[in-house]
């Protein structure tokens, strides 16, 4: 199967880096029923796919310095001429703890200067979820709930790693009225 992707916009503290998205009222793209069917309960393969990797402080998995940490990837991404093509872009967060994430913003080739890449290959299940990030811990479990559907009872989610992909900044999330979040577990 190959990679599945949504359209986004890079999104930095002084807003978007996408010059048409900036002329809008908005920076990231509305999460409509075609990105709700590319990502609710689908199965999704990288292979070998490249991201570069950034760090930010979280509460509760709320990432707290989110905007810096994109400024400082997609300044190191653009320079390097290796941005993804709007549809093809992805950003994932893992979710090592409720206080740290690493954030992956796919790229289109190896070479970053003055960035960590990092390859990714497996399957990941996704699900949607929406509602305000106070909810997080909720979506976990419903996660892990949805997994176990799909792969079986016996299957150990708790060794499986689990990314988030936000949808939309908070500015954004608040103008459309909705807060979409995908998480996705590697199944293999």
């Amino acid at each position: 199967m190959a990679p599945t992707t949504t359209t986004t916009n890079i999104k930095t503290e002084g807003g978007s880096k996408n010059t048409a998205a900036a002329k809008k009222d908005h920076c990231c793209p509305e999460f409509d029923s075609a990105a709700m069917q590319k990502f609710d309960e689908k199965e999704i393969t990288f292979k070998n796919k490249p991201f570069v990797k950034e760090k930010t402080w979280c509460f509760l998995h709320v990432p707290l310095n989110f905007g810096g940490a994109m400024t400082r990837a997609s300044t190191k991404i653009e320079d390097a001429n290796a941005a993804l093509p709007e549809d093809e872009f992805i950003m994932l967060s893992d979710l090592i703890s409720p206080w740290s994430t690493r954030i992956y913003l796919g790229v289109s080739k190896d070479d970053v200067a003055g960035a960590e890449v990092v390859h990714t290959s497996g399957t990941f299940l996704t699900k949607v979820f929406e509602g305000p990030y106070k909810d997080f811990d909720k979506w976990i479990k419903a996660m892990k709930a949805h997994v176990k559907k799909e792969k079986g009872e016996s299957f150990d989610v708790e060794s499986c790693d689990l990314y988030a992909h936000y949808a939309t900044c908070p500015g954004c999330a608040k103008k459309f009225g909705k807060n979409y979040t995908v998480l996705l577990m590697k199944v293999d």
